[in-house]
């Protein structure tokens, strides 16, 4: 997959588990949900014509499906779980791998509280393992100056084990972020909305 396509789908899985009210995402929420400026690593800056060519790109992996929404707006999530094969623990690690990139297992077990709710961090090692088998993720061993190996999809393809990671960005305030991001989802909506029902009376 690319890089667009990881974030992409990264974003809509984010948003299926996390503000469910919100999904599935028209284009322009799904622009702002690849380049919101929290719990993304890196920031991105997409266009619509750069979503909407990934969004092809996903459907003909049968990784995204289109529906309708109110006021004929088109709609966009995902089919990773059908495509994949992942039930909903598998998931929330996915996406936050998709989002960040290569994590510690606590970074991992604390960024995925707010989509799937893990016992602790063997839970989530069992359950890394377990993908580790199928060829999802690899555990990338510890590195100098580093206090903990790191987990990392491989969805982009295979991972150089002995490359550097670069250190991620301290986390910032979750809760904060899930409003600010809800709101921004909900901004974008309305905007769609409104300019959906201007088009009809031009």
């Amino acid at each position: 997959m690319s890089a667009e396509e990881m974030r992409v789908l990264g974003a809509m899985i984010e948003k299926d588990m996390a503000t469910p009210e919100y999904y599935p995402l028209s284009l322009n929420a799904l622009v702002n949900a690849c380049n919101q400026k929290t719990n993304r690593e890196p920031i991105s800056n997409y266009d619509d014509d750069t979503v909407q060519a990934t969004l092809d790109g996903l459907r003909t992996q049968q990784l995204s499906v289109v529906t309708h929404g109110s006021g004929r707006v088109l709609k966009y999530g995902h089919r990773a779980s059908e495509t994949l094969g992942l039930n909903n623990r598998e998931l929330a690690l996915v996406c936050v791998l998709l989002l960040r990139g290569a994590q510690t297992l606590n970074e991992l077990r604390t960024r995925t509280e707010r989509l799937y709710k893990f016992d602790g961090d063997s839970s989530v090692e069992s359950c890394l393992q377990a993908m580790a088998e199928r060829g999802l993720v690899v555990l990338i061993p510890r590195q100098a100056g580093m206090r903990e190996p790191r987990w990392m999809h491989l969805f982009g393809g295979p991972v150089d084990i002995h490359a550097p990671v670069v250190e991620m960005a301290a986390p910032r305030q979750d809760g904060l972020q899930d409003r600010v991001a809800r709101l921004e989802i909900e901004l974008a909506e309305l905007r769609q909305e409104l300019a959906e029902f201007r088009r009809r009376f031009e």
